[in-house]
């Protein structure tokens, strides 16, 4: 059994997942990694790849232990737990990072198809993650410093043009959050939302390409930062909400959003 706290994280092999999977380990964290690392028929560019997973993996040996499965796969999620379990020893940490960008058409125009994906995989996702992680957490012994982190979006905050299925999904994540936090009163274990701005990933270069925007640097004059965000910087705050430090933080969403709700 390892004295390391331990993490898992979804959505991981690329973007803010796997910044934060490398700060974790950076601050001695062993972390389960799970991607699908497949294609979405539902949304419109390729997402992360089996290669992006194992790469990140070896940049860590025996810190992270990678896993490919869906998050909208139950089963998959609470086998994920449990290997979490079985080889570093326990749970501290679930990080709901998983998601896709799907939009540019009123919602009356919408096909079916990006409401689904979009709850699908940034809703349902989460909240099979709860099911999966929260008893885990809850088998720490007390007192416990357990922590349940879920990536929302400015978007959750503020309407957008043509993303109206994506502001939803992202507001019911928040609304999960919150939920979560009271049913877990007393017990130790915290639960938050984290509210990224504009970050440089590949799910910006999508929403670039629902507004048919040249270049991703666009997005920029939204936010008080006046720039994009990296995906290290919204890291740093959710591995911060992982930390036994973030213990007063519970029930309420972190805007690591540049300014873009100020």
């Amino acid at each position: 059994m390892s004295g390391a706290r331990v993490a898992l994280v979804t959505g991981a092999a690329r973007g803010i997942g796997a910044a934060v999977v490398r700060q974790l380990v950076r601050s001695g964290w062993h972390v389960v990694a799970l991607d699908r690392c497949a294609d979405d028929p539902r949304v419109d560019y390729p997402l992360a790849t089996k290669r992006q997973l194992t790469e990140l993996a070896a940049e860590h040996p025996g810190a992270v232990t990678e896993v490919v499965a869906d998050v909208q796969d139950r089963e998959a999620l609470r086998a994920a737990v449990a290997l979490a379990e079985e080889r570093f020893g326990g749970l501290d940490a679930a990080v709901g990072a998983a998601g896709v960008m799907a939009g540019g058409r009123p919602l009356w125009e919408a096909p079916e198809t990006e409401w689904d994906a979009l709850f699908g995989v940034g809703v349902d996702g989460v909240a099979n993650l709860a099911r999966a992680a929260v008893p885990a957490l809850l088998r720490r012994p007390e007192p416990r410093a357990g922590r349940f982190v879920a990536l929302a979006s400015a978007a959750a905050h503020r309407g957008l043009w043509r993303l109206a299925s994506y502001s939803a999904a992202k507001h019911a994540v928040v609304g999960l959050v919150r939920g979560l936090a009271v049913d877990l009163r007393g017990s130790g274990v915290c639960a938050t939302a984290v509210s990224p701005g504009s970050t440089r990933t590949d799910m910006l270069s999508a929403t670039a390409d629902v507004y048919d925007l040249p270049d991703v640097e666009e997005f920029a004059g939204h936010q008080v930062a006046e720039r994009l965000l990296e995906p290290e910087e919204v890291a740093a705050t959710v591995c911060f909400l992982c930390s036994p430090e973030a213990s007063a933080i519970t029930g309420t969403v972190v805007h690591a959003d540049g300014g873009f709700t100020a």
